[in-house]
């Protein structure tokens, strides 16, 4: 496995990422175990969840919620120095019931949100917490307050957003500044070769302020790891996933055509492009099974060619580059 800094912190983290969005729902709680062991004898030391992981994520089912940090906090209670070979992730945001303070970033959310999701891991600190998406109804020096008010106590060491625009990590960062806060570290956004938004004003806004990219949905849920071979097999029958394919059926052959000819898996060189960009600290995976896992393992380790990279822009065109110039001059 290969290390990178989160953003302009002295903190190491795996260039892959175990995301457990799956445990306790798709993944049962003994496969997610077993994930998670294998995950950290193959050196990946990045475990992202959520407090709202392990379910639908839906304020009116709230059968599930916070499953995932629970299968992860019996994991760390086995021992054997496991707390310490990770970096743990976790985010709030999302409604954790159906109460109006059950949801977004308040102060009296932020508190509440960490000390449930302390006690659902059984640690005593969470690595970098993460607000999953913006709250344009709670000012910053609220967030800012209360955040800093964790890192005080220990609870918290590092502070990252999730699917935030470049505008709100600027806003979020020059508050934090005013505050001689460290303020966020890292964002974990949408991005793969199918969806390059980020790449007009959100990656450059993140190199500016020395702030970590943490893909999320790398393979573009399935297009990207051998999607026609999956789709003509059963493998991925969802009506969302054969539209999707059939909407890019001429890319994902040119693709995979691509793909076999480097004589790699499609997923590894999806991985693989995203890896190359300096931006990218981590990239999140959630694989189902170990064995899904240890196929992942390649991608670090893959050098893609500058060829390489201009057929893959040729195939999945970005937006342009980065704005303004992207769209004006």
């Amino acid at each position: 496995m290969t290390y990178d800094h989160l953003g302009r912190t002295g903190l190491e983290v795996s260039k892959l990422g175990l995301g457990t969005m799956n445990f306790g729902w798709v993944t049962d709680a003994s496969t997610s175990l077993d994930l998670l062991d294998r995950a950290v004898e193959e050196g990946i030391n990045f475990v992202d969840t959520a407090d709202a992981y392990g379910g639908p994520q839906s304020p009116d089912m709230e059968q599930g919620y916070g499953l995932s940090e629970e299968i992860i906090g019996r994991w760390l209670a086995q021992g054997g120095g496991r707390r310490d070979r990770i970096v743990l992730a976790t985010k709030l945001y999302q409604p954790m019931g159906t109460g109006p303070n059950d949801r977004h970033l308040s102060a009296y959310k932020i508190r509440k949100a960490a000390e449930d999701s302390l006690q659902r891991l059984g640690t005593d600190h969470i690595d970098l917490y993460q607000m999953n998406h913006v709250d344009r109804s709670t000012p910053w020096d609220e967030i800012w307050q209360a955040m800093e008010q964790l890192v005080r106590e220990g609870k918290v060491t590092y502070v990252g957003s999730s699917n935030f625009a470049g505008w709100h990590v600027a806003t979020a960062q020059q508050e934090a500044d005013k505050r001689h806060f460290l303020g966020l570290v890292s964002e974990q956004s949408l991005y793969n070769l199918t969806a390059r938004t980020v790449e007009l004003e959100l990656i450059p806004a993140l190199r500016h302020y020395g702030i970590g990219l943490i893909p999320w949905s790398p393979l573009g849920g399935g297009l990207l790891g051998g999607a026609l071979r999956k789709a003509d097999s059963g493998r991925r029958s969802s009506p969302d996933f054969l539209a999707a394919v059939e909407r890019h059926r001429s890319q994902l052959e040119r693709y995979e055509a691509l793909c076999a000819d480097l004589g790699e898996r499609p997923a590894d060189v999806a991985l693989a492009w995203l890896l190359h960009n300096p931006a990218v600290a981590t990239t999140i995976v959630g694989p189902r099974t170990p064995e899904q896992l240890h196929q992942t393992l390649r991608a670090p380790h893959l050098n893609l060619s500058a060829e390489t990279l201009r057929e893959l822009d040729e195939i999945w065109p970005g937006p342009g580059g980065e704005a303004p110039e992207a769209y004006a001059w």
